[in-house]
């Protein structure tokens, strides 16, 4: 999902700053664990990805390139690699289009993000493997080409057939202060357009095919500027030599433009603030920069700033490096842009809504346009733009596309991999299902379930009218196991649900409409009766004449019903458990399925009891009874009323899968080859695998929908996909699922492996004696 959303999800998760955005507005903040780390768990999980080693594919929903409509095979320029052109280029790409060309000045790609953004803050190989999963998709980058008066325009792409452009070059050029004019690297002065590239060139491999050293940087350097790039500049002066760093800025603290991480980051590394000054004059002895004069500033009450020339600062350095900005000045770059506007502020104009230029078919995002500020920014230019490109380009073919962005997500070869399962004559789309519990209390949620994507759902057990109970819903509370912890994740829950409030009429009305409404998912009704024949037959005839696919009889509701004999009070008997199959098996010709109980001391012989009675599988297993837990005096946890009363109830969540893994594994090497639908503490791709590894069919949720939302099959199906990939791939055998194997990071004292010594001469020795 990250990558669907951001084809550069790896830079943003290690560049991005998340204090300002999306940290920044977490509930969390106010906690004493503070906000979520999202830009930190962006990084892991996209590095993770990336070790994977798997390509993007085309959404494979779209027919082949050669049969899509003549529209999608248009010419479109971008110009420059930079994060705004990977972003519109590879949704474009995504969107189906054929033949995207980026034209890139320099002989590396990348942008900023390769050439300004120093390799301890963004690696390379970072960098790459986004434009190789833009460059998967079939968009092709030709280096060497700007968009120059000089070299490629505006007017020569119309002329050679192009239907759309758009630019995302940057500012290419230093916003530099007069009183450096004519000053060189050699005296001591940079610009951040003169450092940067070259710290870049020497410190990150495989970015071009030079071999260029480190800039070296010696005594006192001084960095002009308070935003992101000063900061770059000034962290990589350290990492070049210098002694010390001064940033020196215009304004005070509260007005720094860059990014608190970038600020913190050279905080730490001991870097020098030196705030309220502007820079009046160079002093240049020998040759060599040896100083700095600035003169203090000051802001009135009006809040205007003014330089007072009586407060006179001299600073010595031997390095003064500009950062000032970045402007677009190139008078060549303006004419090639011609006959686009520029504003006020020398940049081309641009709608901010659909980042379209004067020129209906040129767009352009990033910095080029004064819009972005950081990287996320650009890319969201380019993914902006990629939609209205796409829509200008299908108006010219006559072709009419909404206003609102619907664009495709990201696609890999695990997206292909078919999790469809088959049991008891039944075909699931996914082999991920609502138990029958409280998300799937009405017809309304478990529709909400089927639009969410899960593959099968069965309905709270009902019954006959006769038998209808008075359910105050939910009866349920957080478990103890997971100490204070509230919120998502809870680790179990107790229940004293019952069954349905809802009559039979209701549920077999609900299955009927659902079945037209939802026909390739399967609905399972789950019913209950007292030990009566014929009850079971009434029930399972009604069920099966609304349109289920199949029957579940819940045998082994813990609490509330055995006391009217049903549930638990039938499912405890092998004798008991037979009959019903029999009778029920006697009913109706769909499958039906035996909701077994782990409140058994042995479970196979529930299950041997089912198959015997004619039941086509069987459901294992239905909540643990328990207790949850007393307080220290001895006041029960949940606990009712001014008596402090409570009762057993139904465990459930992740504390009872260790039972839950018991009884299918028990029931499945007893049993082989019979259908188990398995629950009990399934709550993540991984936990549903270690299921199907133990003989499961089919996989039944709850708790984990409590925790989270209905949203979650989303995880379960990519992740079950993913491994199941990943499992297939020789390079990752060493792999634990999606986890990378853990490097041997503790070498200790070497000694010979026994495997390493075997056939070989060899004898260990203790003193003077020879063991063989």
């Amino acid at each position: 999902m990250i990558f669907s959303d951001n084809p550069l999800g790896l830079t943003c998760g290690m560049v991005c700053p998340t204090s300002d955005l999306c940290v920044g507005g977490c509930n969390l903040y106010a906690t004493e664990e503070g906000p979520i780390n999202i830009g930190g768990l962006q990084q892991f999980a996209t590095e993770v990805f990336k070790a994977m080693n798997i390509p993007q594919i085309r959404n494979p929903s779209l027919p082949p390139p050669e049969k899509m409509p003549e529209a999608y095979s248009a010419k479109i320029a971008l110009f420059g690699a930079g994060p705004a052109s990977i972003s519109c280029a590879s949704f474009l790409a995504r969107l189906g289009y054929s033949n995207i060309t980026i034209f890139e000045k320099q002989e590396y790609v990348g942008g900023l993000s390769t050439s300004e953004i120093p390799q301890f803050r963004l690696p390379y190989d970072v960098v790459n493997f986004e434009i190789e999963l833009m460059k998967d998709l079939g968009v092709k980058i030709s280096c060497g080409k700007s968009l120059s008066a000089d070299d490629m325009t505006l007017s020569t792409l119309k002329e050679n057939g192009y239907k759309a452009a758009f630019i995302g070059i940057g500012l290419p050029e230093p916003n530099k202060d007069c009183i450096f004019q004519g000053l060189t690297p050699d005296q001591g002065f940079y610009t951040s357009k003169d450092f940067l590239p070259l710290v870049a060139k020497g410190s990150k491999p495989g970015m071009c095919a030079c071999h260029s050293p480190l800039p070296s940087i010696r005594g006192a350097a001084i960095v002009l500027g308070a935003g992101d790039t000063a900061f770059d500049c000034a962290t990589s002066a350290l990492r070049c030599g210098a002694r010390r760093v001064f940033i020196v800025f215009r304004k005070g603290f509260v007005n720094i433009r860059a990014v608190p991480e970038e600020m913190e980051l050279a905080k730490e590394e001991k870097c020098e603030f030196l705030p309220f000054l502007s820079p009046r004059k160079v002093i240049v002895k020998d040759g060599r920069i040896v100083a700095m004069q600035f003169v203090r500033t000051e802001q009135d009450e009006a809040g205007n700033w003014s330089e007072d020339e009586d407060q006179i600062v001299r600073l010595k350095a031997d390095v003064v490096i500009s950062a000032f900005g970045s402007v677009l000045s190139d008078p060549k770059v303006k004419e090639a842009l011609s006959p686009i506007k520029f504003n006020r502020w020398n940049l081309p104009e641009v709608d901010p809504e659909t980042m379209q230029t004067s020129e209906p078919w040129v767009f352009a995002g990033g910095d080029v346009v004064g819009l972005a500020n950081t990287t996320v920014e650009s890319v969201n230019d380019g993914k902006q733009a990629s939609w209205y490109i796409h829509k200008y380009i299908q108006s010219q073919y006559g072709v009419s596309v909404s206003a609102t962005p619907e664009l495709p997500l990201f696609y890999t070869p695990i997206d292909l991999v078919d999790i469809s399962v088959e049991m008891a004559g039944l075909k699931f789309t996914n082999p991920f299902g609502l138990a029958s519990a409280t998300p799937a209390t009405s017809a309304a949620m478990i529709r909400r379930a089927f639009e969410a994507g899960w593959g099968f759902a069965l309905t709270k057990t009902f019954s006959l009218d006769k038998d209808i109970v008075t359910n105050v819903s939910p009866r349920i509370v957080r478990g103890t196991t997971s100490g204070p912890m509230y919120g998502p994740g809870q680790s179990s829950f107790l229940n004293i649900e019952l069954i349905s409030e809802k009559t039979a009429a209701y549920w077999c009305q609900s299955v009927t409409e659902l079945k037209a409404d939802f026909p390739d998912n399967i609905l399972i009704a789950s019913i209950m009766c007292s030990y009566n024949k014929n009850d079971w037959m009434e029930l399972s005839k009604k069920a099966e004449a609304s349109g289920a696919d199949a029957l579940e009889l819940n045998l082994s509701c813990p609490h509330g019903m055995g006391e009217r004999g049903m549930g638990l009070a039938c499912g405890q008997d092998p004798e008991l458990v037979r009959s019903i199959c029999r009778w029920v098996r006697r009913a109706v010709r769909i499958p039906f399925f035996a909701k077994l109980t782990p409140n058994v001391t042995d479970i196979v012989s529930i299950a041997r009891a089912a198959k015997e009675g004619g039941a086509d599988g069987i459901t294992a297993t239905n909540t643990v009874s328990g207790l949850m837990g007393l307080k220290a005096d001895g006041t029960p946890w949940p606990a009712v009323g001014t008596g402090r009363r409570t009762t057993y109830g139904g465990v459930s969540g992740t504390a009872i899968r260790p039972i839950a893994l018991k009884a299918v594994t028990s029931i499945a090497r007893a049993l082989p080859g019979f259908p188990i639908l398995a629950t009990g503490g399934i709550d993540s791709a991984e936990s549903g695998l270690q299921f199907l590894h133990s003989g499961a069919s089919v996989l039944q949720v709850c708790s984990a929908v409590q925790n989270q939302d209905f949203t979650v099959v989303e995880d379960y199906c990519t992740g079950l996909r993913a491994l199941l990939y990943l499992k297939n791939i020789e390079e990752l055998q060493d792999w634990d699922g999606q986890s990378p194997a853990t490097v041997s990071h503790q070498k200790g004292k070497p000694v010979p492996r026994i495997p390493e010594l075997i056939g070989k001469d060899f004898h260990p020795r203790f003193k003077t004696y020879v063991f063989k």
